[in-house]
């Protein structure tokens, strides 16, 4: 297993980059109906985490290359241990949730387009297995419930990035901020 580059310090719980992004993921998943603080608390982590680039893209190939696809993420968690694959697995849930989430419009950009749908059936797999491979630890429940939530958490990221994109919202938060 190749060494894992160095990654940025975690950001405090009380930062304010974290409360916005749990204000704004409480708010969207209420938009549609469906309030779960566990779901709530997951996807602001993952917004949290996925602000450094280094986290969106940890998973690394044995030469030490950044891994950016998901058939080549579900390949690597094939490799090494039970840890390594379930750490991939669980990224390569987390990284689809993202994309699909936050950029879905990137999907589009490549020599060969990637549908939406791809990501999702991929993410929810990826989450189920880290499920199983859980088995009766208390996580196994959040997984199951992040595989079976897959669509509706991103419906809540497709509502947080529009509000985050609005213009008038933007100048809210500037106005609250100083």
């Amino acid at each position: 297993m190749p060494s894992q580059p160095t990654s940025p310090a975690p950001i405090p719980e009380r930062h304010p980059l974290r409360q916005l992004f749990h204000s704004l993921t409480e708010a969207s998943f209420a938009q549609i109906g469906y309030t779960d603080p566990e779901l709530t608390v997951y996807v602001t982590g993952l917004l949290v985490d996925f602000t450094h680039i280094d986290h969106l893209y940890r998973v690394r190939d044995a030469q030490g290359r950044r891994i950016e696809h998901l058939v080549d993420l579900r390949l690597e968690s094939q490799r090494g241990d039970q840890t390594h694959a379930r750490a991939t697995q669980k990224h390569l849930g987390d990284y689809a949730l993202f994309i699909v989430g936050m950029f879905p419009e990137s999907l589009q950009r490549h020599r060969r387009p990637v549908s939406a749908e791809y990501y999702i059936a991929q993410g929810k797999q990826a989450y189920a297995t880290v499920s199983t491979m859980d088995g009766l630890r208390p996580t196994a429940a959040l997984f199951r419930k992040l595989s079976a939530q897959f669509e509706t958490c991103v419906c809540a990221l497709h509502i947080e990035k529009d509000w985050l994109q609005d213009e008038f919202y933007q100048y809210l938060m500037r106005q609250m901020s100083s």
